[in-house]
């Protein structure tokens, strides 16, 4: 059959609608998606045959096309994915998994009304400040607090509330740079604060601040390194000296703490890193966290400080422009909540249970992955477990080795490049790591319930 008589015999719009399988997908996605698949289908087809790649036209081919890329249209963007690589706080993947009282929580008020500027005693108009407050004081020591979106919008809200053409002074060496490109600096000019620098890279001193007060100054700016560090021939100021020279020119420090932790991690194996209370206890005016990463919660940002600088940043405009929707406070609250009972709190939060997660269990658990794997997919893969490190990742303990022990595996055709990509195409999508050649799969980052997930995924992978 020539190219016009293949062309000719295309199926028709209307006539594809009829079939039964189209019809149940018309049904279930809606009028406009099914058009636009199947016009996609036609036009697929129609190029093929220009290109000689279609000698004979098949309305079921056409459907099977289009079923396809409906199927593709459908799909959510943002999907649940596992987690297999043993980089815990894993920002492309989402941070820190919520504990299931908050994500019920938040399912809760999602789908109803809710008490978010609500006073159910008075009858009157509330304040959303108050759903974590007197929590966040009560686990920090803190006058007064208040949550944002995130913690860089903290630190917006803390530079432009109390330096806004004003001085700023800050460290050098603490000029970090962030996710995705935003700097310390590039916050400060739109908050329209001026920086000062002090110091160098590596050393700064405590008269590098002093020298730098000025009657413009509106602020000690210290930023916690919690993406990084500088190790050897290396000085900082501590805090405490930092609040003392600002009270002695009542100049008021902030500490942005990045990652920011509640409770002391050291207790529990892990690096110490410092707490919110310690900053709060140390006598700051203001220090800032981020409520996901360490903490295990959602994204947002933990401003804690007096009552006179919390009251003055809540009454400021940019308050209302980062200020935390009613899911992300009902998440927060209930993760915050669970920090009052430490015997809960880490059977409860992925992110710190996964974090103190011992070597036994994680060894026990790699072992039971692998032989799972054997018995399901023969001898389709070499299959070892063998030493590792996780990651708390999320820009946290930079420099911290978490030792594991991880399933490590390679197919016995093909490579382990090509078996990731699957994997990490699949439904669900498998996210893994590849080292030496092989495909590593650490049960760190993985619920138990996920592992016959994986099992499953590798499966498929060789018997499509």
């Amino acid at each position: 059959m020539d190219i016009n008589s293949l062309l000719r015999s295309l199926p028709k719009v209307d006539d594809l609608l009829k079939r039964e399988d189209l019809a149940a997908l018309d049904h279930a996605h809606g009028r406009t998606l099914t058009l636009e698949a199947l016009r996609e289908a036609l036009d697929a087809t129609r190029a093929q045959i220009r290109t000689g790649e279609v000698a004979e036209v098949s309305a079921g081919a056409v459907a099977a096309d289009a079923a396809a890329r409906l199927a593709a249209k459908a799909r959510r963007s943002l999907r649940r994915v596992i987690n297999a690589t043993g980089i815990v706080v894993h920002t492309n993947l989402g941070r820190s998994p919520l504990a299931e009282s908050a994500v019920e929580a938040v399912a809760e008020v999602a789908r109803g009304y809710s008490t978010l500027e609500y006073d159910v005693g008075s009858g009157e108009r509330g304040s959303r400040h108050v759903h974590v407050e007197e929590l966040i004081c009560r686990l920090t020591g803190a006058e007064a607090a208040m949550a944002v979106n995130n913690n860089a919008s903290a630190v917006l809200l803390g530079l432009a509330g109390l330096a806004r053409r004003k001085e700023a002074i800050v460290s050098r060496g603490q000029l970090v740079e962030i996710g995705g490109s935003f700097r310390i600096p590039d916050i400060m000019r739109e908050s329209g604060a001026k920086m000062v620098e002090v110091g160098t890279t590596n050393k700064t001193h405590l008269r590098d601040y002093e020298n730098a007060i000025t009657p413009r100054t509106g602020l000690i700016l210290k930023v916690h390194s919690s993406n990084y560090r500088v190790v050897g021939f290396t000085e900082e100021v501590a805090l405490e000296e930092l609040v003392a020279l600002g009270a002695k020119h009542g100049v008021p420090v902030f500490e942005d703490q990045g990652s920011g932790v509640l409770i002391d991690l050291a207790k529990y194996g892990l690096p110490g890193e410092p707490t919110i209370g310690a900053a709060i206890a140390a006598g700051v005016d203001l220090v800032s966290a981020s409520g996901d990463k360490l903490l295990g919660g959602p994204q947002a940002g933990i401003m804690a400080g007096t009552r006179e600088v919390i009251a003055k940043l809540k009454k400021h405009p940019l308050a209302r422009a980062v200020r935390l929707d009613k899911m992300t406070l009902a998440a927060l609250e209930v993760t915050l909540r669970l920090y009052l009972d430490e015997t809960r709190l880490f059977a409860e939060v992925p992110t710190l249970r996964m974090l103190t997660t011992g070597p036994d269990e994680l060894a026990r658990r790699a072992e039971g992955i692998a032989a799972a794997i054997r018995d399901a997919c023969g001898d389709a893969y070499d299959v070892t477990t063998a030493p590792d490190v996780s990651r708390a990742g999320g820009g946290a303990l930079p420099m911290e080795d978490i030792p594991t022990t991880v399933v490590s595996l390679a197919p016995r055709q093909g490579s382990a490049t090509a078996l990731e990509e699957w994997l990490r195409t699949a439904e669900p999508a498998v996210i893994a790591r590849i080292k030496d050649g092989r495909l590593l799969l650490d049960p760190r980052t993985l619920r138990p319930d996920e592992e016959p997930e994986v099992v499953a995924a590798l499966v498929r992978a060789v018997r499509p």
